[in-house]
Parts: structure tokens; C-alpha cells; sequence
């Protein structure tokens, strides 16, 4: 009954899947043009307030997460009506996301081929441990997993290193993939010449201060919405024999319930568990999605406050079929 379920809703989404090239134009044209409009403006305010160039930083990395969502629209063929300017734009805005278009695609998808199934973790996923795969490690292993969860790791260090290291060479995802292997050269190559560009034109003092907020501000926002999009509670895991793929996407994918300005910023995005259940919509019709079905946004839906008690959720409890704390695990019997 639960997969039947799903599955008509997969099917009621379907009339939604039509790339619109008109107000895909828009959406990159208008994200393009306040992003490269408020860059400038911190530009315009070096030697006469670093605050307000602080201040600025923040909606400025706000439209690199939106310009990061059409990139990944365009991964998912949703963007445009061909693959010729979804590839395009994607590749092209891989330059300012700093990510890699065709390697970042493909790992993509692979997430969406098994998200929720407990057998397939790994890829594009965040690392989550089951109770007894937590247990079953050494002191030093656990001590390393704890770190990797703790939230200035994940949503500070962790986004920046995946951003500004990992993703000039992830060479475990290179070595089956010559083209996204020219792909992660060519964006190298472009992010150089254009970083290079701007620090020889504005002096590389002030290019690193409003680059590099705008980029580490970014990165762990992109991360922290990839974070409550699938680490919250309920959510919905399985074993392989049991995991069914729209079901894990409408039960193991969030509705993250933002203000409306935010939700504009962060391109829609999270209203996930529509775009787990057909990754083809393209990101500006997810709201129509949310007003013709209004019974979907009782599903996994997240408010920003409730997203913060996501945070310690660290461990898969097999047994509970839920998320815990490290302090939830040492309150159980016997451990």
C-alpha cells in the first residue's frame, strides 16, 4: 500500500516535469544579475565600511546557493528543454558555485538512486552510522565519527573544505570518469582566471574580503540544507529488501518550511521531498506543486526552528526507526 502510494504521487507530479526555457532565461538572468550587482557593491564600500561589507555577504551568498540550485536543476535535465543548454549553464555556473558540473551531476544522481537505503550510503550522502555500526567501532573510530559530527565540523570546516579542496580534484570519483575529469580541470581553470581576474583589478586584499565570506557563508548554508533535508525526525530508512524509492523520497526527504523570502533564496529547495519524488520539476514550479496539493505539505514538513533541534541527530536507530543524539544512545539500557 505504501509503495502504491507513492507511486500515484509520482504519477499526479508528472504534468508538472515540463521545462519552461523562458523563465529558465529569467531565473539565471535575475540570480546572475543581483549576485554580480551586490558583489560590486561591496566593492564600492572597500575603505569605508568592512561591516556593511560583512553585512552584505550574507544575501550575497544567499543567491550563490540559488545560482548553485539552478546548476543543479540543469543536473537534472529540469532547467531547460535541452540537454545542450542545461550542460551549458550548469558547467558555466560551476565556476561560481566552485563546484564541478559533470562530477557533481554524477554523484548526484547516484544520491537520488538510493537515498534512505541503509545498504547504499555513501555517496553524496552525509556519513550516518547506524546504533550498532557506531558501537562496533574503536574508541579512536568513535572519537572520529563524533568530530565529523560536531557542528563546527559540519557546518563550518567540513563546507569549506569540500568546497574550496575537495572539489578541484575528488579523485575517487575521477578515476571512472575521463569527462568529468576535463570538466573539473576546465572549472579549475575557469575559477583561476577568474579569481585571478578580480584580485589583479581590486588588489587581492579586498577580493579575499568579500570573496572568501561570500564562499565560506554559502558552502555551509548549501550544506546545512542538504543537512535537515534527510537528517531530521521522522525520517524514513531501509534495508535494501525492504527499501522502496518513492517512498523513501516522500517519507526520507524534509519539507523544510521556510519564510517565503528565504525559500526564494534557497531556490525552493526545501520543499525536497516533491523534488526526491520527481527531479524533474523544475525548481520554480515546486511551489505551484505545494498550492494544488496542499496535503503534501503535511508531509516531513520542518519549520527553521524546529531544524535546529535536527543538529544532534547523529546515529540511525534500527530498532526505533529513528535518528538520535550520542546523549540519546547513552540514555538506552545496557550501552
Amino acid at each position: 500500500m505504501k509503495d502504491a502510494t507513492a507511486k500515484l504521487w509520482v504519477q499526479r507530479l508528472a504534468p508538472y516535469r515540463t521545462p519552461d526555457d523562458r523563465r529558465a532565461s529569467f531565473e539565471v538572468v535575475l540570480t546572475l544579475g543581483l549576485f554580480v550587482g551586490l558583489w560590486v557593491l561591496m566593492w564600492s564600500l572597500i575603505g569605508i565600511s568592512e561591516l556593511a561589507i560583512l553585512a552584505l555577504s550574507i544575501p550575497t551568498a544567499g543567491l550563490m546557493v540559488r545560482l548553485f540550485i539552478i546548476q543543479h536543476d540543469c543536473g537534472h535535465a529540469a532547467m531547460f528543454s535541452t540537454s545542450r543548454w542545461n550542460d551549458r549553464v550548469g558547467r558555466a555556473l560551476g565556476v561560481l558555485t566552485l563546484t564541478p558540473y559533470d562530477y557533481w551531476r554524477r554523484s548526484h544522481a547516484l544520491h537520488h538512486s538510493a537515498s534512505g537505503n541503509l545498504d547504499r550510503r555513501g555517496i553524496g550522502d552525509i556519513d550516518t552510522l547506524t546504533v550498532d555500526e557506531y558501537l562496533a567501532l574503536s574508541r579512536f573510530g568513535r572519537m572520529k565519527y563524533r568530530l565529523y559530527r560536531h557542528p563546527l565540523v559540519m557546518f563550518g570546516l567540513g563546507p569549506a573544505y569540500l568546497f574550496l579542496l575537495q572539489h578541484r580534484l575528488p579523485l575517487s570519483a575521477l578515476k571512472e570518469d575521463r569527462a568529468a575529469l576535463r570538466n573539473v580541470i576546465a572549472t579549475n581553470l575557469g575559477i583561476l582566471v577568474v579569481w585571478a581576474g578580480l584580485a589583479l583589478l581590486i588588489g587581492v586584499g579586498p577580493f579575499l574580503l568579500i570573496q572568501l565570506p561570500v564562499t565560506l557563508i554559502g558552502a555551509s548554508i548549501g550544506v546545512w540544507l542538504f543537512y535537515v533535508q534527510h537528517q531530521f525526525d521522522p525520517t524514513h530508512w531501509d534495508r535494501t529488501p525492504d527499501w522502496n524509492r518513492e517512498h523513501a523520497a516522500l517519507h526520507g526527504s524534509s519539507f523544510y518550511d521556510l519564510p517565503q523570502p528565504l525559500m526564494w533564496l534557497t531556490g525552493n529547495i526545501g520543499i525536497h521531498h516533491v523534488h526526491h519524488l520527481s527531479s524533474r520539476i523544475p525548481f520554480h514550479r515546486l511551489p505551484q506543486v505545494m498550492r494544488d496539493f496542499p496535503e503534501l505539505k503535511q508531509i516531513g514538513r520542518l519549520t527553521l526552528w524546529q531544524s535546529i533541534k535536527c543538529v544532534p541527530l547523529a546515529l540511525w536507530d534500527e530498532k526505533a526507526r529513528r535518528l538520535i543524539s550520542f546523549r540519546q544512545l547513552r540514555a538506552q539500557p545496557a550501552i
